[in-house]
């Protein structure tokens, strides 16, 4: 029996971030990758930082990341308590909200803990 709860479990999911600006996309067909090599969060249950890398990369369709607003919408993770399989989803969801691209990804490649190395990919559009 675990001794986590529903708070721990859905923590961070509704925090306020800031958001994501977009712009205009010029062409057609063409993927962009966003390599963010500092991302930090805060475990919910343990109060500890989680350190990794972030991947997005994205295919646009009308609009673009500003990546101004997209660095300090990553930033505001940075005291926020959220598993980082959470992160992940969040990060994919917002950004999907945020532009609309055709597919887009969202992989999170995090430090060890404890011995363990974890990768979390997240995809849209989503397979169910």
């Amino acid at each position: 029996m675990s001794d986590y709860t529903e708070k721990e479990a859905k923590a961070g999911l509704d925090a306020e971030l800031p958001s994501i600006e977009t712009f205009p996309n010029q062409f057609p067909d063409y993927e962009i990758t966003i390599t963010v090599p500092e991302f930090t969060s805060v475990c919910p249950k343990t109060g500890l930082p989680d350190f990794g890398t972030l991947v997005l990369r994205y295919v646009p369709k009308d609009l673009c990341l500003e990546l101004k607003s997209l660095k300090m919408y990553i930033l505001a993770y940075r005291n926020l308590g959220i598993f980082y399989e959470n992160a992940v989803n969040r990060i994919l969801e917002d950004i999907v909200e945020a532009c609309q691209p055709v597919k887009a990804s969202v992989t999170g490649e995090f430090s060890p803990r404890g011995g363990m190395k974890s990768v979390v990919d997240a995809h849209f559009p989503r397979s169910s």
